[in-house]
């Protein structure tokens, strides 16, 4: 283990270097490989590419195989949202705080190589290694986070930041295109078709997490406190919840902006996660390879977002925040009316550009408008945060269950997008209601 100063490049770049690490996870298990696996390994087709059945036995019940996937998500992030204010408080007053951040680094890795054994004659295995990992990732960041301020200075996080987003972005990428000529060439490494180098794909992905952190771990200090845990830490995260719930009674502007991010978010949020598995189900991908299609949306998403964030930036430096976000709102409303229609790949093409496009921009917007808007003598800013970070996940729980729940009544998740449109509607209505008042600058 290194000893290096607080500001130190090669702390930073060490620290920066899990997003390199754990950015695998959300874009081969949450975004690409895996909900196209799950959809292969759910549905029963014709032939023709007909759909004839996508309904999946658990538990003693029968479900939309989009449903279930929904619930079980929704059941991770709702133990996530349950568990950070916990892992606040104590990221926040434990002095060893990279065992916990090793501790969900191997939870979610270790999961994700579970995942190889996915299959439907063990339904609850493969649905609970994917719980755990999701519940990994998301639990990990909160430690991961928390170290930003212990290991640089004020004037050198916005770049580190920057830093980690761009080594994920990278190292996701690397491992996707990887796995992807793994898949699509796999007589070229000797496999007999593409179910097993699909499922490689899952243990590739729990051992570049765990295995590129160690770097990150080799420099990171132990924490920077030595208290205990007691009662006290274990629920301060809760008593910061309360007391930001209690500031935000004085405070119209910050509530009413805060409603609004949270009911757009639900929609936002969830149509991030089930993108790909509504390109699974509802198009008809004729003799194009739909993985290879589905994949190269995947990417097209994130590389519009990058351009979104940056245009939707500067639109709101002439116009505002609060009038870009009600028009990247009303954006959205279209889309969601588009995909009901889509069916051809192209319409498919044409709708992930587009959701690319207001994702970027809608994610940075918001949390930079909800930076804006924070009191100008605040200064505990992380648990301003907090309370940001906790409401987006309760959303994400809602969003995921009312979409399952549609998709399950109807049995169409064309349905449930469609649905989703409520939720961007009242978003405008509240932004409008949002008190015209001094955003800093």
């Amino acid at each position: 283990m290194k000893h290096l100063p607080k500001g130190s490049k090669k702390l930073i770049k060490a620290w920066a270097f899990y997003d390199w690490a754990n950015s695998v996870y959300s874009l081969v298990i949450s975004s690409a490989i895996f909900p196209i696996f799950y959809g292969a390994l759910t549905i029963v087709k014709s032939e023709n590419g007909q759909i004839l059945d996508d309904t999946v036995h658990f538990l003693g019940y029968d479900f939309n195989n989009d449903a279930l996937i929904s619930y079980i998500t929704a059941a991770a992030f709702l133990v996530v949202s349950i568990l950070s204010p916990f892992l606040s408080g104590i990221a926040d007053y434990v002095g060893n705080k990279k065992n916990f951040l090793k501790f969900f680094c191997y939870l979610g890795g270790i999961s994700c190589i579970g995942l190889f054994w996915f299959d439907l004659e063990t339904l609850w295995f493969g649905l609970l290694c994917y719980f755990f990992a999701l519940i990994g990732f998301w639990a990990s960041l909160v430690f991961y986070n928390s170290y930003l301020p212990d290991i640089a200075y004020p004037e050198q996080q916005d770049k580190a930041s920057a830093q980690g987003f761009a080594m994920g972005y990278i190292g996701s990428v690397i491992l996707l295109v990887l796995c992807l000529i793994m898949i699509l060439k796999y007589e070229w490494f000797g496999f007999e078709n593409e179910g097993f180098p699909t499922r490689l794909s899952f243990v590739l992905t729990g051992i570049w997490w765990i295995g590129f952190s160690q770097y990150t771990y080799y420099y990171l200090p132990k924490g920077n406190k030595r208290s205990g845990l007691t009662r006290n830490i274990l629920f301060n995260g809760f008593r910061e919840l309360k007391k930001i719930w209690k500031a935000l009674k004085h405070n119209e502007i910050l509530k009413r902006y805060l409603v609004a991010f949270f009911v757009y978010s639900m929609a936002v949020q969830t149509i991030m996660l089930v993108a790909t598995y509504f390109g699974i189900e509802e198009l008809d991908w004729g003799d194009q390879d739909s993985t290879t299609g589905l994949i190269v949306s995947i990417l097209l998403i994130q590389l519009v977002a990058i351009a979104g964030a940056t245009l939707t930036s500067r639109l709101a430096i002439k116009f505002g925040n609060i009038k870009i976000l009600i028009l990247i709102n009303l954006i959205w409303i279209a889309i969601c009316g588009y995909a009901y229609f889509i069916t051809t790949p192209v319409q498919f093409y044409v709708a992930a550009a587009s959701v690319g496009l207001v994702m970027g921009g809608i994610q940075s917007l918001s949390r930079s408008t909800y930076s804006k808007m924070l009191p100008a003598d605040t200064i505990d800013t992380a648990s301003y945060f907090s309370f940001y970070d906790v409401s987006e996940k309760i959303g994400i729980v809602i969003g995921m269950f009312l979409y399952g729940l549609v998709a399950q009544l109807t049995g169409s998740i064309r349905n449930s997008v469609l649905f989703l449109v409520v939720f961007f509607i009242a978003g405008v209505i509240l932004l409008m209601r949002v008190p015209k008042g001094r955003i800093k600058e």
